[in-house]
Parts: structure tokens; C-alpha cells; sequence
């Protein structure tokens, strides 16, 4: 996203730049740094000390990418570019991130997609023009809750339903320990307390399904229709209108990331955001009688009898068993690709760096 016309007087310190990154940086041979605010098929905009500039991909940081594609840069990446005598600028290293948001790829593969990169807060964004999938909420939990960064659950077009306030009780009831917050871009609803979570320097990322109003809702936020919108159809249905992340700096303060509507939202290595988003089935799973107790009818099952009281909903549980179940198939495919890269390789050293013969 080009900032307004007058942003190469801001410092980058707007967009979040400190101490603490400033001593990792390496300033060898004019290299600077800068801010990526998206990517287009491998080229990237970033935002630098000489304002938004366009760069290409170094051969280091494309070697990088060939080993493993989360070393690709991504919207939210702090970066240092390099600018040529032929006035080309060539992006030479990605910082190491602080905090990312990521997912399974699409298919459930058992590599990782890096969605944003160096974000502070995650906003889990649900549509209230019709019945939220708590299913869906707990699952884009586990990712936010995953990236390292504070998770909240914004309820966006709560002017068009009538009955906002019992959802949100309803969402506040799953969505353990995170502050769920009802927007309205008609109404301003919600929008300061949005802001509110932006300190200077802050990043907060934008995940939901399409439709669900990202984009109208950083429109809202930078008070100017700097994103694309689009209608939803007659089905209902959200239409893909960002294509891409991109990351756009507020007027009072912070940053956004955009990112697209995810149809689905694979869990990568999410262990961590499954135990936050499900903390009162985990909490009640301790105090079971059997380590290995499946929460069915065994004996001294903690979770069953909380279950029988009313105090835990079964829905809630079958949702954690089946992100779980998910959880452990990606991670045992990530297990047997790694096997497999490792005997690749192996076999490449033996013979030279070429592959084998056959016959």
C-alpha cells in the first residue's frame, strides 16, 4: 500500500522500528532498513528511510527460499535494502520476527504460510450479518494465539443484527481470556477501542473469512478508502477482494495488516494456541485420573463430568478433538517430510551434489 504523499517525513518509528531492532541491523555498504508492506510476486513494497520504494529479492534471501518458503519475505517483515549505483534497490536480509502469524498451506500440506509477520495483536474478524461459526472462531484462535502476538475477536456489522449483544456473550463464552469487541463501520462502533489497542509502533493483523469486512474495516480506520471493497453476493457469501497481505499505517498511530479471506485456516505446529484457546478443557483434562484419558466415560474423567453438570458444552470439546486431530496429522507429516529432505540431501552429498543413476 503507497502511503500519502507526504509520508517520506514519517520516521520509522511509526511504523514500529526501535532499539531492539536497530542492534540487529547490519548497515555494511549503505544497506538500510525498511518496512515491508506487501508482496506482488516476489517483488516488494517497503517502506524505508528514502520513503515507499519497489525492490527485488537478493540471491542470498532467494537461496533462503528454496530451503524452506517461511524464509520468504512477508507484509509485516522488517528488511534491509540495498540501492544500486543503477538506481536498482534489492532487498538483502529479512530480520529475524518477533511475533508471526501463520497457517497450514492450503490442503492441509505439511508446510507452514507465513500470513504476517511482526504483529502485536490479532484480529480474529467475524461477520455478524449472519450466525457466527464458533467452530471457525476457536480455529482462528488457535493461530492467533499461536503467533506470539495478543489475540481479539472483533464482531464486525453488528448494526445489522439485532441480537449483537447476546453473540458476543455467546463468542466471550468460548473465547477464553481474549476481549471481543463489537464494530460497526456505519455507526463508528467500536473503532476507538480498536485504535486503543495500536500503541505507536504496534501491527495488528486482520484474519478472517471474505466478507467478514477486513478491508472496509481498515478503510474505517485510516478514515479514507485506501483498500478495495466489494458487495457481498445473493448467496451470502463473501467475494475475494484482497488478494494479497498488505500492510497500512494508521493516522493516529500503528499499523494494519490486511490479509485475504482464509476458506480454510489449517493449524501449523499450533500446540501452544490449541492450549490457550481451549484453556478450560485443558484445565479440566489435569485433573483427570488417567493421563491418557480420551474424555469419553472413563473413570474419574474430569471433562465428562463438567460435561454432565452443564458446565462445559460438548460442542466445545468434539471442536478441541478435531483441531487436535488435525494438529498431530500435520505434525506427522511435518515429521516425514523432514526424514525425507534430510535422506534427499544425503544421498546428494554422496554423489557430488547430482542425483543418483538409475540402472
Amino acid at each position: 500500500m503507497t502511503p500519502p504523499a507526504d509520508v517520506a517525513i514519517v520516521p520509522l518509528s511509526a511504523f514500529g522500528w526501535d532499539s531492539e531492532w536497530d542492534a540487529i541491523a547490519t548497515y555494511r555498504d549503505g544497506v538500510t532498513p525498511a518496512r515491508v508492506t506487501r508482496v506482488d510476486r516476489g517483488v516488494c513494497t517497503a517502506f524505508g528511510t528514502a520513503g515507499t520504494v519497489r525492490a527485488s529479492v537478493s540471491g542470498s534471501v532467494l537461496d533462503a527460499m528454496s530451503r524452506s518458503s517461511l524464509e520468504a519475505p512477508c507484509a509485516g517483515d522488517w528488511v534491509m535494502l540495498r540501492r544500486w549505483p543503477d538506481a536498482r534497490i534489492t532487498l538483502e536480509a529479512v530480520l529475524p520476527r518477533r511475533a508471526v502469524l501463520m497457517r497450514a498451506e492450503a490442503g492441509l500440506r505439511s508446510h507452514g504460510q507465513v500470513l504476517a509477520a511482526n504483529v502485536s495483536a490479532v484480529g480474529v474478524v467475524v461477520a455478524l450479518d449472519r450466525m457466527p461459526a464458533l467452530t471457525k472462531v476457536e480455529r482462528l484462535l488457535a493461530l492467533a494465539w499461536d503467533s506470539g502476538a495478543t489475540p481479539v475477536v472483533l464482531l464486525t456489522k453488528t448494526d445489522m443484527a439485532g441480537d449483537s449483544a447476546d453473540v458476543a456473550a455467546d463468542v466471550r463464552t468460548n473465547a477464553t481470556d481474549v476481549d471481543v469487541i463489537c464494530v460497526s463501520t456505519v455507526t463508528g462502533t467500536g473503532l476507538p477501542e480498536i485504535r486503543a489497542l495500536l500503541a505507536p509502533g504496534g501491527t495488528l493483523a486482520l484474519v478472517g473469512s471474505s466478507g467478514a469486512g477486513k478491508s472496509t474495516l481498515v478503510n474505517a480506520l485510516v478514515g479514507a478508502p485506501v483498500l478495495r471493497t466489494r458487495s457481498i453476493r445473493e448467496d451470502g457469501r463473501g467475494r475475494h477482494t484482497s488478494v494479497r497481505r498488505e500492510l497500512v499505517l494508521l493516522p493516529s498511530g500503528g499499523c494494519v495488516i490486511d490479509t485475504p479471506g482464509l476458506r480454510g485456516a489449517g493449524l501449523f505446529d499450533v500446540a501452544h494456541g490449541l492450549a490457550a484457546t481451549f484453556a478450560d478443557v485443558t484445565a479440566l483434562a489435569q485433573g483427570c485420573r488417567f493421563g491418557d484419558c480420551r474424555h469419553e466415560r472413563e473413570p474419574g474423567c474430569s471433562v465428562h463430568a463438567a460435561i454432565q453438570r452443564g458446565e462445559l458444552p460438548p460442542r466445545r470439546l468434539e471442536s478441541w478433538r478435531k483441531l487436535r486431530r488435525e494438529q498431530a496429522w500435520i505434525t506427522a507429516r511435518a515429521d516425514a517430510r523432514l526424514v525425507a529432505d534430510q535422506t534427499r540431501r544425503a544421498r546428494l552429498r554422496r554423489h557430488g551434489g547430482q542425483p543418483p543413476r538409475r540402472g
